[in-house]
């Protein structure tokens, strides 16, 4: 229990690293807080700095995501895993290093979680998220789509239930954050990433 308890903290503060934040600062000098939606998140980066802000953005918020519940699920299991990647999701989407202000979506951190937990599922996940994007150039709308696909594909790919009540609770949490977005598209102003540079169009 005691170890459970430091991999769910020591979770927590990895994913609340602001990579969004703290790249545009070093290398623009700028707040990506100021900027394009003002979400610190690998979408919004790429979106106002295209990919070479962005890509980088989205492989740490990965990144913060897989490793600690990777750690987790191999040294207490399933719960464990479980509960470490919900609070790297947690730790991104209210980050402490921020006075817990909001921070980003938690798409790419779920990702990452996902791929520790339930690798095949996440990889078909991956899928889901390209072609959605390629066929209609909403980040937000393949973000959506990608969230409402993971719990089936996981219980799909025989995912214990614990695993399975996480990616339900994962999804349901994008869905939640992405609640301005939703407006956005039903009025029609959602953002659309245009085939240059990433920017909108």
């Amino acid at each position: 229990m005691i170890v459970d308890a430091i991999l769910v903290v020591a979770a927590y503060v990895v994913g609340s690293i602001p990579f969004g934040f703290l790249l545009v600062r070093l290398v623009r000098g700028e707040d990506i807080r100021d900027r394009g939606s003002g979400n610190i998140g690998a979408s919004n980066v790429w979106r106002v700095y295209g990919w070479t802000l962005g890509l980088p953005v989205a492989l740490l918020d990965v990144g913060k995501g897989f490793v600690p519940a990777l750690l987790a699920v191999e040294i207490g299991g399933d719960w464990a895993g479980v509960l470490a990647g919900a609070a790297a999701m947690a730790g991104h989407a209210r980050p402490v290093y921020l006075g817990f202000r909001p921070g980003g979506k938690m798409v790419a951190t779920a990702g990452g979680v996902s791929f520790a937990l339930v690798p095949l599922a996440a990889a078909c996940c991956l899928g889901v998220w390209l072609v959605t994007f390629a066929v209609f150039r909403y980040a937000s709308v393949a973000s959506l789509a990608t969230a409402a696909a993971l719990p089936v594909l996981a219980w799909a790919f025989g995912a214990s239930w614990p695993i399975v009540g996480f990616c339900i609770v994962a999804a349901v949490g994008v869905f939640l954050l992405h609640r301005t977005n939703l407006r956005r598209l039903v009025a029609g102003t959602e953002p659309r990433f245009s085939r240059r540079r990433g920017m909108p169009a």
